[in-house]
């Protein structure tokens, strides 16, 4: 703790010290000793000793909760986090006969839902609290949006949106009126946590305003994107007033209600929603609307949306510089989103185009559409093309271990995976060992993304800058990966 104390500090003069996390009441002791003779003048020290009633891992009762926080105001901390439930139990709800840290935010915590704000908090909470915390988890973007707004209209509020649905509008929390963000020192700890280092530099949370252009990526999953990575690194080496964000969406309509509420200007589309999007367009680009999928909105002045297809463009950069297309026979795995979008590509650009998909119709549907033919699975262990481009999700991060195609099934010239995270999946490494050519989903990731911020910035992006990033972390990743 005392180590995580000071590289906490390096980045940040408010740090919360989570005396529950502790083992022992020795640990305690010894940890606020070495906070009195260590701690920096200018650090502000929030004292919390939640106890388990309270979500927190303290077993001890409401009397030694109290102690320790009296004994943190001694080692100088000048506040304290006493959890609504501790307040329940005191008399007349008064702290005052407790020697505290002089300054209390009154907290409350639902690991379950977002709970109803307006009647939460006794009627007295602010002649017991300088200021109140909500930390909630959010089921929907209406729930972020709820606690948004009560951090707009209520002084000294901290909100907190849990989970990963709530990770946006954590991310926002400050710029919206929450008097401080909530950040992990180290690595994420939680679903909808990122570390202090990330909150600072890639999201730049404390340095959003209301000028700040908003753009985000939805998708379910969307924990593996990569993609504010890409965007956000763009957005910093060009300091641009703009952040990116990941948005869990499980429900389209319901995202689509809360883009006001974002004020959104364009997002990025991922499974499942690249073809239900489209019901949802005012406009969309001819080429995007004969893929049927969308993977670019941009929202307009007046609130409508306009879609776009940049998938289309990342095939073909990535394949192009490994095959001639013209007159080349590909297979396409998969009919979803990003499988129409190479469908077209390869077929406009000359290429014999056919479709192996789980779903016979939606294979046959793809294939008429672009003039090819579909290939049953028992047929390719017979069959050869130039390539194979795999565009269905299987064997994506965290189900890196399994690949769409065994060995025998790859007779081909080249093998493009779509997925790009991990950067050489399990198909790739079988084609590797077979000997046949690999094209990283990385490659058409770098591209389509790349589109989409030129599209929605008018300038050139910072390629190489936004490359190294993006290669950095997956290396990193799979290092860590192997390592284990």
């Amino acid at each position: 703790m005392a180590a995580d104390v000071q590289a906490a500090l390096r980045e940040t003069s408010t740090i919360e010290l989570r005396l529950d996390w502790l083992r022992s009441d020795a640990e305690r002791t010894r940890v606020l000793r070495w906070l009195q003779k260590h701690r920096p003048r200018r650090a502000i020290v929030i004292a919390t000793c939640r106890r388990r009633e309270g979500g927190g891992l303290f077993s001890g009762n409401v009397k030694a909760e109290l102690y320790w926080l009296t004994e943190a105001r001694q080692a100088g901390c000048l506040w304290c986090d006493v959890e609504i439930e501790t307040l329940r139990k005191l008399p007349g709800h008064s702290l005052r006969t407790y020697d505290l840290p002089p300054r209390v935010l009154l907290s409350v915590h639902d690991f379950r839902r977002t709970p109803q704000l307006s009647n939460l908090l006794p009627q007295n909470f602010r002649r017991v609290a300088y200021a109140v915390k909500i930390a909630a988890t959010a089921r929907s973007v209406a729930d972020s949006v709820r606690l948004l707004r009560f951090a707009r209209k209520t002084p000294n509020a901290v909100v907190v949106p849990m989970g990963e649905i709530g990770l946006p509008a954590r991310l926002i929390a400050l710029r919206e009126g929450s008097a401080l963000a909530y950040a992990p020192v180290a690595a994420a700890s939680a679903p909808g946590q990122v570390s202090l280092r990330e909150l600072k530099y890639l999201y730049r949370a404390h340095r959003l305003n209301h000028q700040t252009r908003i753009y985000g990526v939805i998708g379910n999953p969307i924990a593996h994107s990569l993609s504010p990575l890409l965007h956000n690194t763009a957005f910093n080496v060009r300091k641009l007033n703009a952040v990116y964000l990941p948005f869990l969406v499980k429900d389209l309509r319901e995202f689509l209600n809360s883009v006001a509420d974002f004020n959104l200007r364009g997002f990025s589309v991922t499974l499942p929603h690249k073809q239900a999007i489209l019901h949802h367009l005012k406009a969309c680009e001819p080429l995007a609307a004969e893929i049927g999928a969308v993977n670019t909105v941009t929202v307009r002045s007046d609130g409508s949306l306009y879609g776009c297809n940049t998938d289309y463009v990342g095939v073909l950069r990535a394949l192009e510089k490994k095959l001639r297309l013209a007159e080349s026979r590909v297979l396409i795995l998969g009919a979803g989103g990003s499988a129409r979008a190479a469908a077209y590509a390869l077929a406009q650009a000359g290429a014999d185009v056919s479709i192996c998909a789980r779903r016979e119709s939606a294979a046959r549907e793809l294939a008429r559409a672009v003039g090819g033919e579909v290939i049953p699975r028992r047929a390719l262990r017979s069959e050869s093309f130039d390539a194979i481009v795999n565009a269905t999700p299987v064997g994506m991060h965290p189900d890196a271990a399994v690949s769409p195609l065994k060995p025998s099934e790859l007779h081909c010239g080249i093998v493009m995976d779509l997925i790009y995270r991990p950067e050489r999946t399990q198909l790739l490494q079988f084609a590797k060992q077979e000997g046949i050519a690999t094209v990283s989903g990385v490659e058409m990731f770098l591209a389509q993304g790349i589109a989409q911020w030129e599209l929605w910035m008018k300038r050139r992006a910072p390629e190489a800058a936004t490359r190294r990033a993006v290669l950095a972390a997956l290396r990193k990743e799979d290092r860590s990966r192997s390592s284990r």
